[in-house]
């Protein structure tokens, strides 16, 4: 008799606390991704590095390969490829900015790709494999053409520094399969990366003493 009496007035105290809980809940889709995630866009070639490269910066969430900069709209890989869209092949890097600035990101960029050869990245050929800043909002167009100018100004190449910064326009998602290649693929991926040269090319250029 006396737990028959106590289950009803159990159900009526979890009840109470769980209207209290709810009532000072935050509104939908306004938890961690409020103002807390920022995004960026790049192209750097092959958009499996460059996932690879951005994911290893400490604050970055995540990284989608994508295309952008095209003509056309919702390409596929087969589009982009042929290089008549216009598209770069892209990453559209999500990080929190209370754990790394865009001009790290920029820093992470700059070190992951051949700013001297334009249309090509490493034994990529064709505008879809240029390098490019995309950015959006007056800062960071001036972030990027700040870090831009500081490479000429440093004078570290002798060849003109091509790599794009250009207004960002609409992004893209590859397909799954492009998604986290590096990772769901890693002895293909490790293949490509090193028989294409571009970790020979990026300690050429990079790490000169």
């Amino acid at each position: 008799m006396i737990v028959s009496r106590w289950k009803p007035t159990l159900w009526v105290a979890v009840l109470t606390v769980t209207w209290w809980a709810a009532s000072f809940s935050l509104p939908a889709g306004h938890a961690a991704d409020s103002g807390a995630m920022a995004k960026a866009y790049f192209a750097g070639g092959c958009f499996w590095c460059m996932e690879e490269a951005f994911e290893k910066v400490d604050g970055v969430i995540e990284t989608v390969s994508g295309y952008m900069g095209g003509r056309v709209k919702n390409p596929s890989y087969e589009d982009v490829s042929s290089g008549r869209t216009g598209h770069a092949e892209s990453v559209e890097v999500h990080y929190d900015p209370a754990k790394v600035t865009y001009t790290q990101l920029l820093e992470a960029f700059w070190r992951n790709v051949d700013p001297v050869t334009p249309n090509a990245q490493f034994c990529d050929h064709g505008s879809q494999y240029r390098a490019a800043i995309f950015y959006e909002g007056e800062e960071q167009k001036r972030l990027a053409e700040e870090s831009k100018g500081a490479i000429v100004r440093s004078k570290r190449f002798a060849e003109p520094i091509v790599t794009q910064v250009v207004a960002a326009s609409e992004f893209y998602p590859a397909e799954d399969y492009h998604q986290d290649f590096y990772k769901k693929n890693p002895i293909r991926y490790k293949y490509y990366k090193y028989s294409c040269g571009r970790a020979q090319r990026l300690e050429a250029l990079w790490n000169k003493s």
